[in-house]
């Protein structure tokens, strides 16, 4: 039998300093979901982020002892997951992700289109 192919997870920016900044059941919960998604998934904690047009940009949230906690990924590229952004939510109107928030996420899809055609290079 074959074994599914699990994705690389690249982290892009400071995304993965902050990812180690949650708490630490956070980072086991949201962990445990980007493994399931590495291996082709899709969890029922994933969500798409609205504003970017298609499905190609989505988050995991959790939360924790009052507060949110978010995970953002994209699946645009085939060979590999990338995780744009983690950050603690701090606004309480709403669900709705902060306007620098998605200007980051933004510039850092740009940033792994750059490392992911740089990695296809080289192999």
């Amino acid at each position: 039998m074959n074994k599914p192919q699990i994705k690389p997870v690249v982290w892009i920016g400071t995304s993965l300093r902050d990812f180690r900044d949650f708490p630490a059941e956070v980072q086991k919960d949201i962990g445990d979901t980007l493994q399931k998604i590495q291996r082709g998934l899709r969890p029922s904690k994933v969500k798409t982020l609205s504003g970017f047009g298609s499905a190609s940009v989505l988050e995991v949230r959790e939360d924790h002892d009052s507060s949110t906690y978010r995970t953002v990924y994209t699946v645009r590229f085939a060979e590999r997951l990338y995780v744009l952004h983690a950050f603690q939510k701090k606004s309480r109107h709403g669900s709705e992700t902060a306007k620098q928030d998605i200007e980051l996420v933004r510039t850092r899809i740009r940033a792994a289109e750059i490392v992911d055609r740089e990695l296809n290079s080289a192999e």
